[in-house]
This record gives C-alpha cells, sequence and structure tokens, in this order.
C-alpha cells in the first residue's frame, strides 16, 4: 500500500519491527545502507518474528542508487523529521507515497528533504520531549495513511 523508507537506521530491533508492520499493512519496506547492523542480524528477526520472510523489503547500497530509481516518484515523497513544523496528519498521503524515516540519532539528511521540502513532517510532541523512537514514529504515520485510504486497503 506504502513505501517506507528507512535512510541509514542504526537499531536492528526497530528495523524488525518496522518491517512487522509493514507486512502487516501491506506496504515495502526500503532500507538505504550503510546501515549499523547487518540485515540478516538476529536482533532484525527477533524483532520481525516470524514475519520477516513475508517481507516485501529492498535493500539499497546508497542513497544515490534509491534516488536514481525512484526519480520520477519524487512528489510522492514525505519526510518525518523534527525539522519542520508541519504535522503528520495535515498531509494528504495516496496509495503508493514513500515516507522516509532517518537514523536513529542522525534523522534524514537536509539535502535529501530539499528534494520535496513541502512534503517535510513532524509528529506534535510535548515540550519535554525531542523524539520518539523510529518504530513508534513509523506506525504513527504509516497508519494515519491508511487511516486516509482506509477503502483501499484489503480487508480479509
Amino acid at each position: 500500500m506504502f513505501n517506507v523508507v528507512l535512510v541509514h537506521p542504526q537499531i536492528p530491533q526497530n528495523t524488525g519491527s518496522i518491517g512487522r508492520l509493514c507486512v502487516n499493512s501491506d506496504s515495502k519496506l526500503h532500507i538505504i545502507k550503510p546501515t549499523c547492523f547487518e540485515i540478516n542480524d538476529k536482533n532484525v528477526k527477533r524483532a520481525g518474528l516470524d514475519y520477516w520472510h513475508l517481507l516485501d523489503v529492498t535493500v539499497w547500497e546508497n542513497l544515490d542508487d534509491f534516488l536514481a530509481a525512484n526519480a520520477d516518484k519524487k512528489d510522492r515523497f514525505y519526510f518525518a523529521t523534527t525539522k519542520s513544523d508541519k504535522p503528520y496528519f495535515e498531509a494528504e498521503f495516496k496509495k503508493g507515497d514513500f515516507i522516509f524515516f532517518g537514523g536513529e540519532s542522525t534523522g534524514l539528511p537536509m539535502e535529501l528533504m530539499k528534494i520535496k521540502w513541502e512534503n517535510a513532517i513532524t509528529i506534535p510532541m510535548g515540550k519535554n520531549g525531542r523524539s520518539i523512537n523510529q518504530a513508534v514514529s513509523v506506525g504513527v504515520v504509516l497508519y494515519d495513511a491508511i487511516r486516509q485510504n482506509y477503502s483501499c486497503f484489503e480487508r480479509v
């Protein structure tokens, strides 16, 4: 249904949990290297439980390769970041959109977000927080995108 793009993920358990979210939402996962772990790391698969073999995943060697392969889809890129003031629930997601999330301690590169800065979105937080767990962030934004397109979601 959607494309979740992890740019330089650092924590294997988050990636595993995000993989599980993607399987359960019929979404594709794109992992852009470098990562701080091997994709076959037992922690990735443990967090993904028995879903990992069902996951539609592409691992990209670098961001340039991903962008070259998806150059015609840049208008459908959304960037989850703490650097934007636009709440994610103001975005109008459509089936097939790409939702980007950066590494846990680094976020997304500004140069990447400049491709379509008007699609930079954030999850509003209280005054004492600066960010939330990456897997939780993906769940919040991804399931709002699904909510907006629920009639397209294949129910069993």
